[in-house]
C-alpha cells in the first residue's frame, strides 16, 4: 500500500444541480473579489517577483521595508523587469529600453 488515501468527493451532485442554484457573478466582480482583493499576511511587507530576459522568475519576499527597497534598486540596476506587491498595491517596474543615449 503507498499509503495515499482517496477521499471521495461530491463532484456527481454539483454537476446534477440545477443552474438557478448558484449564483451568477459579473466580471468585475470576480476582478475586484480576486484580483484587486489580495491580502498580505501581517508578517511580510511586500513580495518582489523579478523576470529576467531569459524569462526566468525569482520571488523575494520580505518583512523590512528597507531591505526590499535595496533589493529593488539592485533588480532595476540589473536590467530585469520587476513587479512589487505591497498590502496596498501592485507595481510594475521594466528597464527603460529608449534610454536618452538611443537618440544621439
Amino acid at each position: 500500500m503507498s499509503g495515499k488515501r482517496y477521499y471521495p468527493n461530491n463532484w456527481q451532485a454539483y454537476k446534477d444541480a440545477p443552474d438557478d442554484l448558484f449564483i451568477p457573478h459579473t466580471f468585475e466582480e470576480v476582478m475586484n473579489w480576486k484580483v484587486a482583493g489580495w491580502e498580505l499576511p501581517s508578517s511580510v511587507c511586500c513580495i518582489i517577483r523579478a523576470t529576467t530576459p531569459k524569462g526566468k522568475i525569482k520571488e523575494y519576499v520580505y518583512q523590512k521595508r528597507h531591505a526590499a527597497e535595496a533589493k529593488v534598486s539592485e533588480l532595476m540596476h540589473s536590467g530585469v523587469e520587476v513587479t512589487v506587491c505591497t498590502d496596498d498595491a501592485i507595481h510594475f517596474i521594466s528597464p527603460d529600453i529608449n534610454d536618452e543615449s538611443d537618440y544621439d
